[in-house]
Parts: structure tokens; sequence; C-alpha cells
């Protein structure tokens, strides 16, 4: 069931100011997101609003935190692959890409890894956009490009911090890519 189509406009301004995005700007896309309370569960929504040639375009993801899987065992793997995965991600040294079409698994992958890697000795940093997921322990950084903190200058600012782990949410871009490897 599809609402009418003259209340397009008006739906996909209410979305864009619960989601705290400009509701005068669509020529740029935006991206910003909602919390709903639906008994006694919070539920986190990501919104995704493009311009196009018909107007605006407003996609939303649900993120329930409450079904976050940080066992490692429960993300699907198969036996070879998840122990080639914590091997590689228990390497003093090196970089892991975790790839992966939208909602395919990659954030929860990482934050399961982290949750994995995570002790008092071991100093965790991450450049994310936006953090999907708290996770107590882990410093998390939230990239804002609107104001110039970008993924490189999130990760310049990581390395006079000591980390032992850095988890850089996206690379979107050359330097990013350069100052990671």
């Amino acid at each position: 069931m599809s609402p009418p189509i003259r209340m397009k406009m008006a739906i996909v301004s209410r979305v864009k100011i619960m989601a705290n995005l400009n509701i005068s700007e669509r020529r740029i896309p935006q991206d910003g997101r909602i919390n709903v309370r639906v008994g006694s569960k919070v539920i986190d929504l990501r919104v995704s609003v493009i311009p196009t040639i018909y107007g605006e375009k407003v996609v939303m993801r649900i993120l329930d935190k409450s079904s976050l899987m940080l066992d490692m065992k429960d993300l699907g793997f198969e036996e070879n692959a998840l122990r080639r995965f914590i091997q590689a991600i228990e390497q003093p040294y090196g970089i892991v890409l975790v790839t992966g079409p939208t909602g395919s698994g990659k954030s929860t992958t990482l934050y399961s890894a982290l949750s994995r890697l995570n002790t008092k000795e071991v100093q965790i940093i991450t450049a994310e956009d936006p953090v999907e997921y708290n996770l107590k322990g882990i410093n998390q950084v939230q990239i804002n490009e609107d104001i110039g903190f970008t993924f490189a200058k999130a990760l310049r600012s990581f390395l006079r911090q000591s980390p032992n782990i850095i988890m850089v949410g996206e690379i979107r871009d050359t330097e990013t890519a350069e100052i990671a490897v």
C-alpha cells in the first residue's frame, strides 16, 4: 500500500524533520537517523535522501541494536573461513578489508571482530559515518564532513593517539586509502 502521491512532499518533509535534515535543501544528498520508541524497544532508523529528477527519494534502514550479533560464530561464516578471518584479525599488524553490498553484514562483522579484540590492554579507535552501534571500551569517532572532519583527518589524528587497532568504516577517497595503508 502506498500513500497518495499528493502526500509525498509532506511525508518526505516530515521524515527529514525527524532525521534532523535540512527540509529546504533538495539539491544534495542528505543522511540522518531517527530513534523511535516502540513499546520498551528503541528502534534506530538510518535515513538517506537523494534528489532525483522526479523529486526526493527516501530510503530508511532499520538498525535493531538488540539483534546485534557480536559472537563471531553467529555471523554465518563457514568454519574454515571463520578460522582464517579470526587468524587475520588477531595478527599484530596488517590490514583486513570487509566488503559487500548494503545490508550484507559488513558493520556487524566489523563490530563482532572489534568485540573479540576488545580488552583493557588493547586501544581501539574507530572512524565511522555514522556510528551505528555503541561498543563499550572502544573509542568511536563520528565523521562529520560538513565541518571538514573527514575520514582522512580522523586517521591522521588517530596516529597521535597510540592505538593498537584502527577501524575505518569506509574508505571513500584516495587520501584515506593512502593513510590507511
